[in-house]
Order: C-alpha cells, then structure tokens, then sequence
C-alpha cells in the first residue's frame, strides 16, 4: 500500500488531538483562519436582550458565532425559548445554551430550517445572526408571512492571507472565508475543495471550477474526517 502524504489546509481551527490523528494517517493539516468573528456587545444590545430573556418566545440560529455571542449575555440562559437551529456543532451549543428540551427542531441547511419553522406554523420569530448572513432563511420566512425580527449579535472581519504552499485539499466552513481566501489566492487545478455545506459551496463556484466537495453533515470535524478519506481512499 503507498504512504499516504497529503497535506489540508483548513481555513478554520481544529483541535490539535484531530490534528495529531490525521496526521498519523498520513493527511497532514495546516490551519490558518481566514476571518475572525466579534460578539457586537453594547448597552443597547443588553438592555434589549435582558427583556426578551424570561418572554416565550420562538428564536433562530443558523451560526454557532451567534450562539457563543448571546451566551455572554444570557446568564442563566433562558428556559422559555423555543429554538429552530441547525444541526451538529450549533445544535450542540444550544443545547448547553438553553437546555435540550428547548430545541424544536433542526435541520443541515437555512433553507431546511425555514421549512420546518413553516411545518410548525410559527409565525413570529427572532433571529439572531451576523452582519453577513444569508438570506435563504428570512426570505423563505417572510415570504410566508412570518414576523421575522433580526438581532445582529457579531460581526464577520475577513483576515485575509497569501497561501504559498500547495496543498491538496482546502476546506472552507462559510461563505465570508471563501471570499476571504480568494481575494488573495486561486488553488491550484488538482487542489479539492471541501465545503461545509451548500451556501459554501455555492460561494466556491463563483471562483472556482475545482473538484468540489459538499460535506454530509453542517459539521467542522465531520468535513475534515470526510477529506481525510477521500485522500486516505487514493491510496487504495
């Protein structure tokens, strides 16, 4: 069997234990971020968020930087939320968050996730999210009649780098860092990409015609362990 030698650049962080587990399978993996998240904490944002926090109410996350964003100011987290979120790493985060019987639903995508909102005919919500979401989620939404109020709880700063190293394979966890990377960079024809989900796959298409992976599961670890078998399987 040929040894395996295939190096990752992960445009996120990883946990150095994955790190060192991937690179005894020969993939080895760089990281290197290419934007930073803010949590946008003001007086303004407080004093809003502490009355919203003991009211029922249906509430949104499509992003886990949103969800670490509110845990600053929800101290106990609220028991009288009803959450839609996606799944795995959000998921888990709202769970710690508000307690897993709070969470009404979950789906791999924004657009999955209005249309359960929509089968459970909520018709008020509130969204909290970044300075750059999508807007597969509100348009479906309000398209729909659904009072969907936005809290912008931080803020997205591209951090872009020059990449000189070649690697065979990217993996790309939003859309801000695919814009981000390409400002600066364009991978070289045999590099495959790899995409957390749909909307960033689609970011990746507007630059590049590389062989383009979508990851089964809206999760940064299932991602990268679905590229180190890709590259573990050439060698087979």
């Amino acid at each position: 069997m040929q040894e395996n030698n295939f190096h990752i650049l992960s445009t996120r962080p990883v946990d150095p234990l994955f790190v060192r587990k991937a690179g005894e399978l020969g993939v080895h993996i760089d990281m290197l971020p290419f934007i930073e998240t803010e949590s946008l904490v003001s007086e303004t944002l407080r004093r809003q968020l502490g009355l919203l926090a003991d009211r029922p109410m249906t509430a949104v996350f499509t992003s886990m930087n949103a969800v670490q964003a509110l845990a600053a100011f929800l101290k106990p987290a609220s028991r009288n939320w009803k959450v839609f979120c996606l799944g795995n790493t959000t998921r888990k985060l709202v769970a710690e968050l508000f307690g897993e019987d709070s969470i009404a639903g979950t789906a791999a995508s924004a657009s999955g996730l209005a249309r359960q909102m929509l089968e459970a005919e909520v018709r008020e919500a509130f969204f909290f999210c970044g300075d750059q979401r999508r807007e597969e989620l509100p348009a479906a939404l309000r398209k729909e009649g659904v009072d969907l109020k936005e809290i912008v709880v931080y803020r997205t700063v591209a951090t872009a780098h020059l990449v000189e190293k070649p690697y065979d394979g990217i993996s790309f966890f939003s859309p801000s860092a695919v814009h981000s990377f390409f400002s600066l960079n364009q991978p070289g024809p045999a590099t495959v990409l790899f995409a957390i989900g749909e909307t960033t796959a689609s970011a990746i298409r507007e630059y590049s015609n590389n062989e383009l992976i979508t990851g089964l599961h809206p999760d940064k670890e299932s991602l990268l362990e679905e590229a180190i078998a890709y590259f573990c399987n050439k060698t087979r």
